[in-house]
């Protein structure tokens, strides 16, 4: 695990853009896995401005998302297929038969997901998978908890992870409750990983992320067994960590 240390958080996004565009230029037709929330939010601002200055081609990348919340179709406003429509599909060449988000108003949820794995197999694995990180160590929406979850699944949120996304709602009560989200197998199976993280809010979870042990409770903490793992970090969420 290769941690590489950012002033801020723009400085956290332009160093993860530039993984990110490195990827896309050595293999144009590569497989991203992309995950939401507001960590990525400036990674994706920097890959459409290096689109927009011509220095990036999504027309043959494929993308798979980690996440969606269950009850929500792709058109809600808070829905994760409309938030990567809005940062970062809308505003370059990307050909979005080839972009992938869970559904999440599957109806036979199971198959759906084992669908979803499927069809991530199939398209050769991520070359480069995106992540955050909980603030309780959750990768995707693989929440803490007794086991590590190999394939995609549906998952019940904690309350943690709820008052944490209520900022995007109009009420705590609009949060969905569950969500469909990629196993940490499906993660684990990535060529190569590249977690984003930011404030000192984050400072516990990525010091367990990077030198706790590995253990469900901190589900990031699988990462440590990953041969390809980059974490760009800014100085409040290494705060905990030891400089290097």
């Amino acid at each position: 695990m290769r941690i590489v240390r950012a002033k801020d958080y723009e400085d956290m996004s332009r160093k993860a853009a530039a993984i990110i565009a490195a990827q896309v230029t050595l293999k144009p037709d590569c497989v991203l896995g992309l995950a939401t929330g507001s960590t990525p939010i400036g990674t994706y601002k920097n890959l459409v401005a290096a689109y927009e200055a011509g220095d990036l081609d999504f027309s043959q990348v494929k993308t798979y998302n980690l996440d969606e919340y269950r009850g929500l179709p792709g058109d809600h406003d808070q829905s994760y297929r409309y938030f990567m429509n809005v940062n970062l599909f809308d505003h370059v060449n990307i050909d979005k038969a080839n972009t992938h988000v869970p559904d999440g108003l599957m109806e036979d949820y199971e198959a759906a997901c084992a669908e979803y794995d499927e069809a991530v197999a199939a398209a050769g694995h991520q070359d480069l998978q995106l992540l955050g990180i909980g603030n309780n160590g959750h990768i995707g929406f693989n929440e803490p908890c007794d086991s590590f979850i190999k394939g995609t699944h549906c998952v019940d949120l904690t309350e943690s992870t709820i008052q944490a996304n209520s900022r995007l709602f109009d009420s705590i009560d609009d949060v969905p409750r569950q969500a469909y989200t990629m196993g940490i197998g499906t993660i684990m199976g990535a060529k190569s990983i590249l977690v984003v993280a930011n404030g000192d809010a984050k400072a516990q979870a990525v010091h367990d992320m990077c030198y706790g042990p590995i253990v469900p409770s901190c589900p990031a903490s699988i990462l440590q067994l990953h041969p390809n793992v980059v974490v760009v970090a800014d100085e409040a969420a290494l705060a905990l960590c030891p400089a290097e």
